[in-house]
């Protein structure tokens, strides 16, 4: 009974300090325990023996020769039982050989012990993952935000430079009607070495239609065809080959919506249906279109979009928006659909902006290349984040990359984006004209990958 409840107490107070690690998350506020020491690597095979490593970073936190440690090793979803080890530090460094069963989040708790004496050092967390997981890397992105070239407030270079600065891998900026701004912030930053990947996009708007959708990295802009008779004839045949719709769907705007998701495809793109949920003028409808909700439920229902805006820039006041379109496609998924996801800003302003880094999407890609973030979407390796100021991080997805990014987001994206701020105010720096910025993103180059390298067990 006695162990019973010593084991009920230990659950208890895991799931508190879980509780309150998460609560650091949504302030990207890095554990003292990584502060002071790194423990490596942090993201190990499943279902394996692994040796982690905990070394202090400062004179405070020293292993002494002679101290005995004992660390409780828990599997956080309780598969495989609690287990304790004692270890002695060597040359200063605690090794941890334990074997990390199934694909989960571990918790070493490490204690100094002298005797009866016990002095708790910190809890060290740990993921083990499938090899077709361990395989991909964590890349966080905004595939829908705005410059000044429409209707937002910095020019395409600042908006990428603040990205980076926010802790992004991956961006685009994607202007109403125009695909030039989203080049523009690439041209800048051509010839500096950055390590943010900046691809082109923009925010497409098909005529007499109100669906609104995102081009990612098609390499042409789709708004530039709407002028040609080709866009007015393609979408007569595609209307001509419709069967009867739905009630209320208008048969122009749907074949209009599909041949522009088709036409992004075609140049390499993305096609993310935006925003379904936007409260408008009382409506939760898409601006500009009195009542398009039976087009919207169409659209979701045909999926002719490559991704979904689960998760979109919506401020405090109408986030009911975003709560409706994940109970949408929480309905879809339980009729059997896949559905690829994004979290996005759909910022205006990178420093007057609420809504600048508080949704993004996390995408588990081999690399960070168009081509790959792409693929890993579609075939559904990506989550959409919430991270508003004050508020616990929600994460939405598939349960499995769900559990993994709550990990990161706790224990390795703090350090991720401490490397990502520097690199992004040295590219505000080169932006601005200072002199020595490109010298000092030169020395930056390559940190997050040095990370990675040295968190991922290879």
């Amino acid at each position: 009974m006695g162990v019973v409840l010593i084991r009920w107490i230990m659950v208890c107070f895991a799931v508190l300090s879980l509780m309150a690690e998460c609560c650091l998350a949504s302030e990207n506020v890095m554990r003292p325990e990584n502060r002071y020491l790194e423990a490596t690597p942090k993201v190990v095979r499943a279902d394996r023996e692994s040796t982690i490593t905990i070394r202090p970073l400062f004179d405070h936190v020293r292993f002494h020769e002679g101290e005995e440690f004992e660390v409780t090793c828990v599997a956080t979803d309780g598969v495989d039982a609690t287990e304790k080890v004692r270890v002695k530090p060597e040359n200063g460094i605690l090794r941890i050989t334990h074997r990390f069963a199934g694909e989960q989040e571990h918790v070493l708790r490490v204690e100094q012990v002298d005797g009866e004496k016990r002095r708790m050092k910190g809890d060290f967390h740990v993921c083990s993952l499938q090899e077709d997981l361990l395989s991909r890397f964590p890349f966080k992105g905004d595939l829908h935000m705005h410059s000044y070239r429409s209707d937002g407030v910095e020019s395409p270079a600042y908006v990428a430079a603040a990205c980076r600065r926010i802790g992004l891998d991956f961006m685009a900026v994607t202007d109403h009607d125009q695909y030039k701004p989203s080049l523009e912030a690439q041209q800048a930053f051509r010839d500096v070495p950055v390590d943010l990947r900046i691809y082109p996009g923009e925010e497409v708007h098909p005529p007499d239609n109100p669906i609104h959708i995102i081009n990612f990295g098609g390499s042409k802009s789709v708004n530039a065809i709407f002028p040609d008779n080709s866009y007015k004839q393609e979408v007569d045949e595609l209307v001509a080959q419709l069967p009867a719709l739905p009630a209320g769907v208008d048969r122009y705007q749907y074949a209009s919506s599909v041949w522009t998701f088709n036409k992004i495809r075609e140049v390499g793109g993305l096609g993310i249906f935006c925003h379904p949920e936007w409260l408008w003028n009382y409506h939760y409808v898409i601006p500009s279109h009195a009542h398009p909700q039976p087009l919207v439920a169409f659209i979701f229902e045909q999926q002719p979009f490559d991704a979904y805006e689960l998760i979109g820039g919506y401020e405090r006041w109408d986030a009911f928006s975003n709560n409706r379109q994940v109970a949408r496609y929480v309905d879809a998924r339980a009729r059997g659909q896949r559905i690829p996801i994004v979290g996005v800003s759909d910022a205006h302003g990178c420093e007057v902006d609420d809504l600048f880094g508080w949704y993004f999407t996390i995408v588990f890609s081999p690399t960070a290349d168009l081509p790959d973030l792409i693929d890993s979407i579609k075939e559904e390796w990506s989550v959409a984040v919430e991270g508003l100021p004050g508020e616990v991080v929600r994460v939405y997805g598939p349960l499995r990359l769900v559990r993994y990014a709550q990990f990161l987001l706790r224990e390795v994206f703090p350090q991720h984006d401490m490397l990502c701020a520097q690199e992004g105010q040295f590219m505000l720096d080169y932006v601005a004209g200072k002199a020595g910025a490109v010298d000092s993103l030169r020395l930056r180059q390559g940190d997050t990958a040095k990370l990675y390298q040295n968190y991922w067990e290879r």
